[in-house]
């Protein structure tokens, strides 16, 4: 799953990106918040911090977050970054600041047509999944994943709105339940039967 995507813009005065280039040493991905993912949502973070010579990360900032739970995963992932040092010589400063924006995102590598194999998925496929999950988990299931993906990533917002998207996908995941219930009941039916007529639509 694409939880983010990084990219550097170094700011700092008199430093251009071509001549000094920050060398990743250890930069483990933001934790896209589970509650966030089941409800849909998506967003944007932008944070700024400093690295020092020693490779080491501070002074990080949050100049821009479109949910508060993506403000703190990013914190909390940004805080465990290293990089490889440096000797301040030359043109080589004791600090580098950066500006990073994170995306946290569904999958964007799945199949153009994920549509399609929703569409022929049986309940047969799923009932083993489900049987051995937890009731409380079935939410969280793989399949009610790539149809959140599916609604996020392959319809245009002209189409379908970002307050209908989460509308929908609240939807769904009050009826997961109901779903799993049916599906359990009825092998050889298939899961889209089940879901909530708008998102048939959709798919």
């Amino acid at each position: 799953m694409r939880w983010f995507a990084l990219m550097f813009m170094l700011v700092v005065a008199g430093v251009r990106a071509e001549e000094f280039l920050l060398i990743p040493e250890h930069n483990p991905r933001p934790i896209y918040p589970l509650a966030l993912q089941r409800a849909g949502v998506i967003g944007d973070v932008r944070v700024r911090f400093s690295v020092s010579a020693d490779g080491s990360v501070s002074k990080v900032s949050i100049l821009q977050s479109d949910h508060p739970d993506l403000t703190e995963a990013t914190r909390v992932a940004i805080s465990q970054w290293r990089f490889k040092p440096w000797a301040v010589e030359g043109d080589k400063p004791a600090e580098q600041e950066v500006i990073a924006p994170m995306q946290f995102r569904f999958d964007s590598t799945l199949p153009i047509h994920t549509n399609q194999w929703l569409k022929e998925l049986r309940c047969r496929d799923l009932n083993e999944v489900f049987v051995h999950t937890a009731e409380q988990s079935w939410v969280d299931s793989a399949v009610f994943h790539y149809t959140r993906a599916y609604l996020s990533n392959s319809i245009s917002t002209t189409v379908l709105s970002n307050e209908r998207r989460l509308e929908l996908i609240a939807k769904m995941n009050r009826k997961v339940p109901f779903i799993v219930r049916q599906c359990l009941s009825n092998p050889v039916s298939r899961y889209v039967r089940y879901l909530p007529e708008d998102i048939r639509k959709l798919l």
